[in-house]
């Protein structure tokens, strides 16, 4: 029986639960914070990311987080936003930014549920597939920016469409 069945099976359809056994199913470090909210860490080729999974019952909203910290001296912070930008405008779902205060790169993304609807397990998967991978992806550019002092321009060629084994 496919992970969806069982959750049509047993009648609990609650985005947080299918996370939490997605999480699980993974074998991924998982902590589920409230009966509406998870965090878990996914380990990448670059890093390990930390992604949150929240419900908002009151905006029929699946909202995820994917962080990774990064320090950019001040100086090169316009850089930085700049190939945000660029990345941001590659990308159809979801988005980068960078909160300063805490020293994290974050990729937000939102998933409507209104009007009854549910999210299955293939796709709170491929909500974290997809946030994994865009920060796979344009990692590399990042800390071309930042820490190799490249031009944003430039530092996009190393964005991938796919990221294949390590550099």
């Amino acid at each position: 029986m496919s992970l969806a069945e069982d959750f049509l099976v047993h009648d609990d359809l609650h985005p947080i639960d299918m996370a939490e056994t997605l999480a699980a199913d993974h074998a991924w470090e998982f902590d589920r914070l409230t009966d509406n909210q998870i965090a878990m860490s996914v380990e990448g080729l670059w890093r390990t990311y930390s992604l949150t999974l929240a419900w908002s019952p009151q905006d029929e909203e699946l909202r995820l987080i994917c962080t990774f910290e990064m320090e950019p001296p001040a100086p090169r912070l316009p850089a930085l936003y700049d190939v945000l930008n660029r990345c941001n405008d590659q990308v159809w779902a979801g988005a980068f930014t960078f909160w300063a205060e805490q020293q994290l790169m974050v990729w937000r993304y939102g998933l409507s549920l209104a009007g009854g609807q549910y999210a299955g397990s293939e796709q709170i998967g491929r909500m974290i597939e997809a946030a994994i991978t865009a920060c796979e992806r344009y990692y590399p550019a990042f800390q071309l920016v930042v820490w190799g002092e490249r031009d944003p321009a430039e530092a996009m060629g190393v964005a991938m469409a796919e990221a294949y084994g390590r550099a």
